[in-house]
């Protein structure tokens, strides 16, 4: 097993969890959960944090080995104050090299605010899309009015 395979199975199985339960709530099939708590394979991106509130703990626990159980549902320092942004309207503006193209000059609603992660949901040329983004690739934001 994997790291992040070891974490999803331990805190599913805290949480007096089945395979075939968490994957209902997840609307993936027991066998791709089976697949990530073995590390045959790594959940899409933008599972993450759906994984995370599922399990009660960070996108930053599940990603980083580094993280401790201690602080896997701590907010700290800048993620504490970007939560009374959860759904207002916000542009962001991005470092040249990691931008996200889809985002570009777009108009985002936050979602929810994971230790080092925005989960955020946009109407962009492809349709409406949810993105789970790096803070680190973040140069600013810019809150929008409401209409």
């Amino acid at each position: 097993m994997n790291e992040m395979g070891n974490k999803i199975a331990q805190k599913r199985k805290d949480l007096g969890m089945t395979q075939i339960e968490f994957a209902d709530q997840m609307h993936v099939t027991r066998q791709t959960v089976s697949r990530w708590e073995a590390g045959t394979v790594l959940p899409d991106i933008d599972k993450i944090s759906d994984i995370a509130s599922i399990l009660n703990v960070s996108c930053d626990y599940l990603l980083k080995d580094e993280v401790s159980e201690e602080d896997m549902t701590v907010t700290k320092g800048v993620s504490r104050l970007l939560q009374n942004l959860k759904g207002r309207t916000v542009r962001f503006s991005f470092f040249d090299e990691e931008g996200d193209p889809d985002l570009f000059n777009t108009d985002c609603r936050i979602l929810d605010f994971e230790g080092n992660w925005v989960k955020v949901e946009a109407v962009t040329k492809k349709g409406k899309i949810e993105k789970l983004l790096p803070l680190s690739s973040v140069l600013s934001l810019e809150t929008k009015e409401e209409q």
